[in-house]
């Protein structure tokens, strides 16, 4: 096991991270599309917002409590819903399912998982989880998918909905990065230096899309895969797909893939529970504006009618805090958790996750701040923000 006495921040974990997976999978987590402007810019943009210190303050009985979609959560995080995670780390799905139980807080389990929802169900216990859907052209598929996340416990759906073609990501391009991945000689060669990623693998039964393969008409392995997500994704997706979904699934439902002020107000009409402010982590168009620039206009023009949360750039407790600040409920980690997952497994995405949570807390009483449900712009310099 790593030794993660010396970790101290996210970025430490990431470096572990480069070094234990092969490089195709960290590639496939840590970039973005074409020139990835609009995927550093997520991270760039949390460092002009400054934060107000205040001194003199009573600190005592500081509380990072609060809730997303009336679930009580240890902190404003959930971990995102990320595709191939169990290609981080064997069994990654599940080990961040059981590190996010121990902490609190919500985990979402992508479609384009590794490990299925049954899987997932089965190591927790049953404990209640996201499930995120693609709105895929299988329509009796996705009705399917729809009972088993019902079967399995989870309390909310996630409907993805900027995801209807696919961004061109360069490095998964030349990695040969697909859906199954190609084993190519240099992806061979390059996993043999990797050996402890290797030993891992081979210890789990999980190496196949959890969720697809064995549950749709002719794909029961990996090679039948690659024919069928090619033809999968739905351009014709639209508004009146997201109220199919919702009547079937009868839950509450979260709308991933925010960017624009008049989908938000949509977002409100199609009676969804909360919107996730997201440019995708910077993977579908870039050239977009930063999740966090984008949050302070959304966040002001659909008020209190629906909950808005953001994901994208966040790295530390600092950017949680300031994502509050300017009106997010709730944030998702995505890069973050993986890095700690690549890094150390389920220690590693623990270990992110006190990262973010320490550095919330202080951060929030260095502002003045014993609640995190009291933070608002009031803890910004002014003029170091983006305006609604």
């Amino acid at each position: 096991m790593p030794d993660l006495s010396k970790v101290t921040c996210i970025e430490d974990l990431r470096i572990m991270h480069e070094k234990r997976a092969p490089r195709m999978f960290y590639d496939y987590c840590d970039s973005g599309s074409w020139t990835e402007s609009t995927y550093r810019a997520n991270s760039a943009d949390f460092q002009s917002i400054k934060l107000r210190q205040r001194v003199a303050v009573n600190m005592e009985g500081r509380t990072t409590k609060t809730t997303m979609i009336g679930e009580q959560v240890a902190m404003p995080v959930a971990i995102a819903p990320t595709g191939l995670t169990g290609m981080q780390h064997a069994d990654g799905e599940i080990l961040g399912a059981l590190a996010a139980k121990a902490f609190g807080i919500p985990f979402t389990l992508s479609t384009m998982s590794i490990c299925s929802i049954e899987d997932v169900a089965e190591a927790t216990n049953r404990h209640p989880f996201w499930f995120q859907m693609y709105v895929l052209r299988d329509r009796d598929f996705i009705e399917r998918l729809i009972d088993r996340a019902k079967a399995a416990n989870c309390s909310a759906l996630q409907i993805t909905l900027d995801l209807q073609i696919l961004g061109q990501r360069h490095k998964d391009i030349k990695n040969g990065l697909s859906a199954p991945p190609k084993l190519t000689l240099p992806n061979i060669m390059n996993m043999m230096t990797k050996p402890a990623w290797c030993m891992g693998m081979l210890g789990t039964k999980r190496r196949d899309f959890g969720n697809i393969v064995g549950h749709v008409k002719g794909v029961d392995n990996m090679s039948s895969l690659s024919a069928w997500t090619s033809q999968q994704f739905d351009p014709r997706l639209n508004w009146g797909d997201v109220e199919w979904i919702k009547k079937r699934w009868g839950g509450k439902i979260i709308l991933k893939g925010i960017q624009d002020v008049e989908d938000a107000r949509l977002a409100v009409e199609s009676g969804a529970d909360a919107l996730i402010v997201s440019n995708h982590g910077g993977r579908q168009l870039d050239g977009a504006p930063s999740s966090i620039t984008a949050l302070p206009a959304i966040a002001q023009a659909v008020g209190k009618n629906i909950e808005v949360w953001m994901d994208g750039g966040i790295r530390s407790g600092q950017d949680v805090l300031k994502a509050r600040a300017l009106g997010a409920q709730g944030t998702l980690i995505g890069r973050a958790w993986l890095h700690g997952l690549g890094a150390a497994g389920l220690a590693g995405v623990t270990k992110a996750l006190e990262i973010i949570h320490k550095e919330l807390d202080l951060t929030m009483a260095f502002c003045g701040k014993t609640d995190i449900n009291t933070v608002d712009q009031g803890i910004l310099l002014p003029d170091t923000f983006p305006r609604a």
